[in-house]
């Protein structure tokens, strides 16, 4: 993960959620723990809030976190990590350049690629949608869309015939399940809900074709 607002929209979630951070000082044995005390809306700075006692001695870190279903890890380097005044408990920090999302889904999971619409819409009890993809793998995809346009997508609603652009040219039609659906603030689109399928009833047809598909894409992806 190397966008900047991906980046804000993960810390974001950490800050909001109350995750624990675990820091892993390079200059010493132990663990640092911590958390996400706020992200600035606009620019791209957060605050690291220390348990009380702790203390972070200069050099790398290593950062780690839970992110939903996966973790999420960076680095961030200072020759002495600057408190706020008179709160020495709180760290001004700027966002790293990159973050390590480790995917503990039963699938591996691709992202679909920046400036790149890819899209999922069905017909609910005679109501059109068209929701964007983020997300998609083996196993199901990811949507998400502005809470006016996911009413009704609850979690056990079932999907029929979701046609999903799954790369230029790539058209698949599925039927899907609703497993999740969470309310976020996104620190680029404002309040978002995200949307978590499964796919059902795919047949052997089907499976092959979404294998050939995600092949295609990560192989794009690495070139």
């Amino acid at each position: 993960m190397t966008d900047e607002h991906d980046i804000g929209d993960a810390l974001t979630y950490l800050a909001e959620s109350g995750e624990a951070v675990s820091v892993y000082p390079s200059s010493a044995t132990n663990v640092v723990m911590a958390r996400i005390k706020s992200v600035d809306p606009e620019q791209p700075y957060f605050v690291l809030e220390l348990n009380e006692g702790e203390f972070l001695p200069p050099g790398d870190a290593v950062f780690v976190a839970r992110l939903r279903s996966a973790k999420i890890q960076f680095l961030l380097s200072s020759p002495q990590w600057s408190s706020k005044p008179n709160e020495p408990t709180l760290i001004p920090l700027e966002f790293p350049l990159k973050c390590q999302v480790l995917n503990r889904r039963a699938s591996a999971r691709l992202e679909t690629p920046l400036g790149v619409y890819y899209m999922a819409s069905f017909v609910l009890n005679g109501k059109p949608y068209e929701l964007q993809l983020y997300d998609f793998s083996a196993g199901g995809v990811g949507m998400r869309a502005a809470p006016r346009d996911a009413v009704g997508l609850h979690v056990g609603r079932k999907l029929q015939r979701v046609r999903l652009e799954l790369g230029p040219d790539s058209v698949m039609i599925a039927d899907l399940e609703v497993r999740l659906s969470r309310t976020f603030r996104s620190f680029l689109l404002g309040e978002q809900v995200q949307i978590g399928c499964q796919f059902i009833n795919l047949s052997q047809s089907m499976q092959d074709e979404l294998k050939r598909l995600l092949d295609n894409l990560n192989s794009n992806k690495h070139r």
